[in-house]
This record gives C-alpha cells, structure tokens and sequence, in this order.
C-alpha cells in the first residue's frame, strides 16, 4: 500500500512538473518570438496553448523541446499517395492565407505539396487546393494504439492467470485487481438492467468500461494525450452502442416505438416522431457527456497551470505567491480527475447497459409461469432474479 502511495505521489508530482516545463517552455517561446525585431515581449496565447495541448496535432508533443515526430499518410486525387514525417513541418507556425481565403496559423514550410494548418484541430492541407484524405498516425490515434495494448496485456494475462490456476483459487496480482471490477460491472450494471441476458453483453459492457477507463487515465499523463476529450472518439463509441442496440430490438419494442397502445390516433402522429427523436438524442447524449466532462478536466488543470506564468507577467512577486495557490489547486484537481476518469467510465457502461435493457425488455403477462413471487426465472440457466410487483406488473 505505502509503494502505491508513494507512487502515485511521483506519479502527481511528475505530472504537475511536465505542465509546468510545458508551460514555461511556451512561454519562453513567446518572450524569444519579437514583433518585428523589436524586442516587444509577446504575450502568451493561453487558450491556444491550451487548445494545442488537448487537441489532436501530427507531431507528439512531450514536454519541454521533447516531441516526437509521427507519419503522415495522405492521398489528393492530384498527389496520389504520401508518406512521410511530420518533421518535414518544422516545429513552428506562421500567420498565412488558407486555401478558404481567411488568416490561419501554417507550418513554417511545406513538405509534398502540403501544409499543416493550426486551429482547435490540426489540419493537413494541400497547396493546390485539392482535396486531401489524411490517414496520418496523429496523436490521438497514437493515445488510441497505446490503450489497446495496455487493455490487451492486462487482459490477456488475466485470463492466463485463470487458465493455469483455474477459478478456484484466491486471485493475485493483476487478477486481484480486475476480478472486482468485472464484478462490480456483472452484479451492478448487466444484471439489473438486462436480467437473464447480461452474459450476451458482458463483452461489450466490459470493453466499453475499461476502454474508456485506460484512455481517461492516460489523459492525465503529461504527454498531451485527451483521446476521450475528442467528440469524434465518443461518438464512434457511441455508435458502436446504437448499433448494437437497433440489432438487439425486440418486436415488444418497435410496436410500442411506432404504434403505441392505448393511445388516441391524434396523440400518435405527434407521440411516435418524439419517440423516435428521443431514440437517436441516447448515443447523442452519451457522446457529449463524455466528451465534456473530459475536456472540460483537462482545461482546467491546464488554466490552473497556466495562471503561474499569467500574473508572473505582471509581477515576478505575484507570481512567486501565486505559485503554491495554483500547485495546491492543480493537486485538488488531479485527484478530481482521478475519479472522475472512472465514474464517467462506469456512467457510459451503465446508460449502455440501460438502453439496451430498454430495447430487449420483453412484455409481461398475466399468470406467465415463469413469474412467481416476484422472481424471473432463467429457462437457460435455472437462475433467478428478483424483481418488484411494480416491474412484474409493468
């Protein structure tokens, strides 16, 4: 237990020290960078800093002048195929004419006919204007490379584990600590929502927790990763459970969503288009609720940070006093984000696992011979799940 505080503690100050050098390093940037030669200090652009850090970029950015080079994989109808390094870019960007006319940030120089055009999302465009199809490895697909070998190692060696010593025996290890959360996700979200059918979605529900889980913690390292801040990213997750939850629709489902009985004609022509506006609004809500929550984390802790160098530029005094406030904060924060990174995890899993419920509820009958005393039982597996008289009676 002391060995994990201890490091968990190198872990925290490892990271508010990497922010800090990724801070200062901008800022010393910018106090290098002269308007015109002369000399002006220029000011720090802490949102674009920010923006920079959270969003997806080509090139790895670490900390300080660490930064690593990624391939970029582009096709143009005119250029045909391009691989190449992103260091072709240079490490700095310029006031330019994008191909729409306006004022952007370009990379320094060009490589292949292209240039990297900085925003909130970094973009590779083509000089000529034409269109360009960007296969590249970003940052954000390494975040994404990176967590399925984490997820694929700890799991694989879990199940090793049970393959040589059997389920018989204490756990240990990795296997100690993964068995409760495949409990805690078994007995608290797949069963109370999907009955006798949960193990049909145990897969899913445990992909889904631990995905999303190793990728809320690597966001916390200070290697600039925020794969599940991105809005793409959840929204793909979440359409891999919509699909999921259209294939698994039973018939009680569709007639109740498209002809709602016991229902005036008049009511239906406005109930079922709401129905089905409220059907596609469930993948659309868990896509911003995670993307939020997340991004918003990470701000956050990355303004607390930046608020260092903010008041260092109006007093060395100032900031020297504000430095212990914003540290104290940014450590109150990490922490935050610690659990948030698991409850936003376990609230994807559950609304999952609920929506599905919903979809495969079947309609319950009077004197049904499977329902007694307020159980459900299992013709597959002979359990049985306690229920209320109210959802017997639903």
């Amino acid at each position: 237990m002391r060995f994990f505080r201890f490091l968990s503690l190198l872990l925290l100050s490892f990271t508010l020290t990497a922010g800090a050098a990724f801070a200062q390093d901008h800022e010393e940037h910018a106090v290098a960078e002269s308007a015109h030669g002369e000399g002006e200090k220029k000011k720090l652009d802490v949102s674009g800093e920010m923006f920079s850090h959270v969003g997806d970029a080509h090139t790895w950015h670490i900390t300080g002048p660490a930064s690593v080079p990624l391939p970029v994989i582009a096709y143009s109808p005119t250029k045909g195929l391009n691989v190449f390094s992103s260091s072709a870019f240079g490490h700095h960007f310029h006031k330019g004419i994008g191909i729409d006319g306006k004022e952007v940030e370009l990379s320094e120089t060009g490589a292949n006919g292209y240039h990297l055009e900085r925003g909130i999302k970094e973009k590779l465009i083509a000089d000529d204007g034409s269109k360009v199809y960007d296969f590249s490895i970003t940052k954000n697909v390494l975040a994404l490379l990176i967590s399925i070998v984490i997820l694929l190692w700890i799991m694989l060696s879990v199940a090793k584990k049970y393959r040589e010593t059997g389920s018989s025996k204490a756990p240990s290890g990795f296997q100690n600590a993964i068995e409760p959360v495949i409990t805690f996700i078994r007995d608290e979200v797949a069963k109370p929502n999907l009955g006798y059918k949960y193990m049909r979605y145990m897969p899913l529900l445990l992909t889904l927790f631990f995905f999303i889980w190793i990728n809320n913690l690597l966001g916390l390292l200070p290697l600039g990763f925020n794969f599940t801040g991105n809005i793409t990213v959840t929204l793909c997750l979440a359409t891999v459970y919509f699909i999921v939850m259209l294939a698994s629709a039973n018939k009680h489902f569709w007639s109740h969503l498209l002809n709602p009985p016991g229902v005036p004609f008049g009511i239906k022509l406005l109930l079922v288009p709401i129905e089905i506006i409220s059907l596609f609004v469930k993948p659309v809500a868990l896509t911003i609720r995670l993307f939020a929550n997340i991004l918003a984390g990470h701000i956050v802790i990355l303004s607390v940070v930046f608020m260092i160098f903010i008041f260092s530029n109006l007093s060395i005094g100032v900031g020297m006093a504000f430095t212990p406030v914003s540290i104290a904060f940014a450590i109150f924060m990490f922490m935050l984000e610690l659990l948030v990174g698991a409850i936003q995890a376990f609230i994807f899993t559950n609304l999952t696992a609920v929506f599905i419920g919903q979809v495969i509820e079947e309609a319950h009958h009077h004197g049904d011979p499977h329902q007694h005393h307020g159980d459900i039982v299992n013709d597959e597996t002979g359990q049985h799940y306690h229920v209320s008289d109210k959802e017997v009676m639903a």
